[in-house]
């Protein structure tokens, strides 16, 4: 599966070597250089400086044949436009957006994209492990 996520962040960069090591064909997307370095050194997967909301940087990332977009930075309103734009210009047939803005995420899912709140999933097990 060619995959695309944008941010370099600590859960993008986890996802990115993760997906890698299952054979996946991953390219990794962020704004700033110095996120890459999150990456493993044995990280085979490429890593792109560009912004995920540029179609000429999504272009050069592969996106018109990418299986799959995530986004994964640390701000809702760019993933929520990233993500739009990997589903409605580019029709990549899988696009998974990160919100941590629980109320965001249930209005964005009504609206058709697949949504992951890490807040709400780390409130639920936090809750699990303290009543469990």
């Amino acid at each position: 599966m060619k995959v695309i996520i944008m941010g370099c962040s600590r859960v993008g960069a986890r996802l990115a070597e993760l997906l890698y090591r299952d054979g996946h064909q991953v390219t990794i997307l962020d704004v700033k250089a110095e996120s890459f370095r999150r990456l493993q050194q044995d990280f085979g997967g490429t890593a792109l400086l560009g912004s995920g909301m540029d179609e000429a940087v999504l272009r050069r990332a592969g996106i018109e044949t990418a299986d799959a977009f995530i986004t994964a930075t640390q701000g809702d309103n760019r993933n929520i436009m990233a993500a739009q734009v990997a589903r409605h210009i580019f029709n990549v047939p899988r696009v998974v957006c990160r919100i941590y803005d629980p109320l965001r995420r249930d209005l964005y899912s009504e609206l058709g994209l697949e949504t992951i709140s890490s807040t709400t999933i780390v409130a639920q097990m936090i809750k699990e492990e303290l009543t469990g």
